[in-house]
C-alpha cells in the first residue's frame, strides 16, 4: 500500500495461533525483497517473528481471533528506516524483558527485539496493545552507501 512520498506501508491479519509468526514473517519477506538489504531483512524477519510468536503466546487476540500486524518503509531505497508493529488484544501484564537462565527455554525473545532493532516500545489504544520496532540505517551501511 503507497502512503506519502518515499513511504510505504503494509498491514495484514494473521491468525492468532503459532502458525501467525510464520505467515507473517513470509509475508513480509516476500514484500520487502529488493527493498532492503539482505542483512536489514533477516533482521526485520527474525524480530517479527518474536513479536507475533510473544503476542501469540503472551496476549489476547483481537476481535475474530486474529494478531495485526503491520510495517512500514520509508526513507531513501539505499537508508531506508523500518518500523514493525504488532497488534493483539492486550495482556493482564504488558511486555517487558525478563532475564532468563542458560538453561530455560524462553525468556529472551525481547532481548533479540531490543538487540537487533534502534528501538523498540509499548503502546495501549482502544483495540489491545501494539509492540513496535524500529530499525534506523547504521552509520557504517550510509558511510558504505554514499
Amino acid at each position: 500500500m503507497a502512503t506519502g512520498k518515499g513511504e510505504r506501508a503494509w498491514c495484514v491479519v494473521v491468525p492468532h495461533h503459532a502458525s501467525g509468526a510464520r505467515l507473517a514473517r513470509h509475508r513480509l519477506a516476500d514484500e520487502l525483497t529488493g527493498l532492503v538489504q539482505p542483512t536489514l531483512l533477516a533482521d526485520l524477519v527474525a524480530v517479527l517473528a518474536e513479536l507475533v510468536g510473544n503476542a501469540v503466546r503472551h496476549a489476547r487476540p483481537l476481535p475474530g481471533g486474529v494478531v495485526r500486524v503491520a510495517w512500514r518503509l520509508r526513507g531513501p531505497a539505499d537508508a531506508p528506516q523500518v518500523q514493525l508493529r504488532v497488534t493483539d488484544g492486550g495482556a493482564a501484564e504488558g511486555p517487558r524483558m525478563r532475564a532468563a537462565s542458560p538453561d530455560a527455554a524462553d525468556g529472551r525473545g525481547l532481548h533479540i527485539v531490543a538487540g537487533l532493532s534502534s528501538r523498540w516500545g509499548v503502546e495501549q489504544d482502544g483495540l489491545g496493545q501494539s509492540v513496535w520496532a524500529e530499525f534506523e540505517p547504521a552509520v557504517a551501511d550510509l558511510v558504505v552507501a554514499g
